[in-house]
């Protein structure tokens, strides 16, 4: 299990306009479930995020709506991964950036790859997986992943990869807005603690020397 998370702090992001979050009010108190792969636009980038995030966001956003031209796919609601631990500097953390695509898109077209060398179309395997929602800023983050520890506590989880955030609403494309109104889902793939399975004892066998 991780000691400490990764938290990115500062993330430009554009958007939160027009989701129901009504219906990841349940998340409001943590939940453990088995999730279902996804497939997803996925671009990885090394540095701050607040100096690298905007290229990752402007190259997802920009695929997702030239593919949804000739696709379904729904709202982009981007998300990214964080493996490296918080006391990393932010020069070195690594960013994995995804956005949901359609299981209908099967590739990346020549020309996008093209302008974006790093975009990758990848499936994310989750299985067991625990999630909360965060609403406030990022930096108020650490309380709701208190809690989710505190559930895989009581429930007999550990942590079992990388800290992932879905961004329902964040700042805006024209300021920070209100952090103490952004909707972050925090998710960690978690795994059952294996009980250790005592050993039977061991019998004493007494020998009993015979004379000859």
């Amino acid at each position: 299990m991780r000691a400490k998370l990764l938290l990115p702090l500062g993330i430009i992001l554009l958007i939160g306009c027009g989701n129901n979050f009504e219906e990841y009010e349940y998340l409001l108190e943590p939940q453990i479930f088995d999730k279902a792969p996804q497939k997803l636009l996925v671009y990885e980038v090394v540095g701050n995020p607040n100096d690298v995030g905007g290229e990752a966001f402007g190259a997802l956003f920009s695929t997702f709506f030239k593919l949804k031209k000739n696709h379904e796919l729904g709202k982009p609601v981007p998300r990214a991964r964080w493996p490296k631990p918080l006391e990393t500097p932010m020069e070195e953390w690594i960013g994995i950036y995804a956005m949901p695509v359609s299981e209908s898109v099967l590739e990346i077209p020549e020309k996008i790859r093209e302008e974006y060398p790093k975009l990758k179309l990848e499936t994310w395997e989750y299985g067991m997986t625990a999630e909360i929602l965060h609403v406030g800023s990022y930096a108020s983050e650490p309380a709701s992943v208190e809690k989710l520890h505190k559930l895989l506590e009581q429930e007999g989880y550990e942590i079992s990869g990388p800290h992932e955030e879905e961004y329902l609403k964040g700042p805006g494309m024209f300021g920070p807005g209100n952090p103490d109104k952004y909707y972050t889902i925090i998710r960690y793939p978690v795994a059952k603690i294996a009980t250790p399975v005592p050993e039977p004892p061991t019998e004493s066998i007494e020998t009993e020397e015979t004379e000859g």
